[in-house]
């Protein structure tokens, strides 16, 4: 058996698709070199191209290519309509309608990745009358128009693709798989079968309805509430995982933080001197560290500013600190246990303070992490404890957590309607209250169904029969 020396993998899609999607009727293909551009052309193994729409099945024919069977590989050539000559040999997938990502006929072409073969291949379909470039995003838009999946699904795919650490890629998939959409359309229901009832109060109140709806409106209305509120309350963790957290490093002049740095990016990221005041602005170094994306950065020491650049650094240092998800504390151990005031005062829950240069201390004894950057002793459980810190920072646990500020905004909102219709003095305006908070609900999925409240009155009540 020979060994596997390398691995070719697809560097660049070209979509197509028919007009009738998106009511462009008779747009043009664009330069089939600009659009391979547009979509990252570059030397690969393998290129994809792939087409969705009703003009899918005229576009392989035009090609000479025979439709095999769906969702199954087949080889076939692709020819060129005009001239009869050989354009590639590759494979051919077809996923008819509604089987398919977009829920429209879809084919792709595996061709080899020269630049010409794409080029000869696009120029070809270009002879098929209504096909054009998609515009970014916009296979996955098909798929929701498709109901193919909601919106919260097709946010994880795009995170799914910005993935860069096992943490996004797992809250991703989850997220894709419908966690969240199962989440937020239970708590939609909810809201509808809650707000159909107090429509039914108020509108038929000769129908004799039971006297009890109207207190099951408001405990359903509470208990949805409090779930909200809770799905809130997660400290941003879902939030973090997908951006990444920001981690400070902060201490006086010297003390060692742009060493430290250095050590965790495993490069020279930073200028490392003797001379006080070095770093002057903030350093940032994006990293994975526990699976975790990480936002590092170095800071300028905290003492008296010797010039206004100095003093822009300081202020920098600690407005980044403020705002940092976790702030590392450095320490001089040259110093210690005398602590540099300016900095011991930036020491919170949220800081893992360290003292450097333990090389230089004989009875090194505290809560700090004692390290030293210059013969690497204490590193190991310094930099254990910080991926430690980190994941319960952004440790979900069982529960799928808010992934985005559009869902937070649409949450509070919903809550909010919430709040204000427990607080109503009259049931029209509870009522309007929540259907305030079941639009903001429906936005959160792409869902907003006015006629879901008429179904549910005449259906569980059986109004006018």
């Amino acid at each position: 058996m020979f060994p596997i020396e390398s691995v070719d993998v697809v560097s660049r899609e070209v979509e197509l698709r028919g007009p009738q999607q998106v009511g462009k009727v008779g747009s043009p293909l664009r330069e089939p070199l600009d659009s391979a551009r547009e979509n990252g052309m570059g030397r690969a193994g393998i290129a994809v191209i792939r087409l969705s729409g009703p003009e899918t099945k005229i576009a392989l024919e035009r090609l000479g290519s025979a439709l095999p069977p769906p969702r199954k590989a087949a080889r076939r050539q692709f020819i060129d309509p005009h001239s009869g000559e050989k354009l590639d040999d590759g494979l051919l997938l077809w996923f008819p309608a509604p089987h398919s990502f977009t829920g429209e006929d879809v084919a792709e072409l595996h061709v080899h990745g020269g630049r010409a073969v794409v080029e000869s291949i696009l120029e070809a379909l270009n002879s098929v009358r209504g096909l054009r470039p998609a515009e970014p995003g916009e296979f996955t838009r098909r798929a929701f128009a498709n109901d193919k999946m909601d919106l919260t699904q097709a946010e994880a795919l795009a995170d799914l693709v910005d993935a860069e650490t096992r943490a996004q890629q797992k809250q991703a998939l989850r997220q894709m798989g419908g966690a969240l959409k199962e989440l937020y359309d239970d708590w939609r229901h909810r809201l509808v079968q809650a707000l159909a009832h107090l429509e039914a109060v108020i509108d038929f109140p000769d129908e004799d309805l039971p006297p009890e709806v109207a207190d099951k409106v408001w405990g359903e209305v509470g208990e949805l509430r409090q779930r909200i509120e809770k799905h809130l309350d997660d400290g941003g963790r879902g939030e973090h995982i997908r951006e990444g957290l920001t981690v400070a490093i902060i201490g006086p002049p010297n003390a060692g933080k742009s060493s430290l740095l250095n050590i965790l990016a495993r490069r020279e990221a930073a200028i490392v001197s003797a001379i006080p005041g070095t770093t002057r602005d903030v350093i940032e170094v994006h990293m994975n560290l526990g699976g975790y994306a990480v936002m590092l950065a170095d800071t300028a020491g905290l003492r008296e500013a010797g010039d206004v650049i100095e003093d822009e650094g300081i202020r920098r240092a600690r407005s980044r600190a403020a705002d940092a998800d976790l702030k590392i504390v450095v320490f001089d151990g040259a110093t210690y246990p005398a602590r540099d005031a300016a900095t011991a005062a930036l020491v919170d829950s949220d800081t893992l303070v360290v003292v450097n240069k333990a090389d230089l201390l004989s009875n090194p004894v505290g809560d700090a992490q004692f390290i030293s950057v210059k013969t690497g002793a204490g590193l190991d459980a310094f930099v254990a404890e910080l991926q430690k810190r980190i994941c319960s920072k952004a440790d979900t646990g069982a529960a799928m957590p808010l992934t985005r500020a559009r869902h937070r905004k649409a949450l509070e909102e919903c809550r909010d309607a919430l709040i204000r219709a427990g607080a109503a003095d009259l049931p029209e305006l509870a009522a309007e209250d929540l259907r305030l908070a079941a639009r903001a609900l429906g936005r959160l999925t792409g869902r907003v169904e006015v006629e879901e409240i008429l179904d549910v009155v005449f259906r569980e009540f059986c109004i006018g029969k």
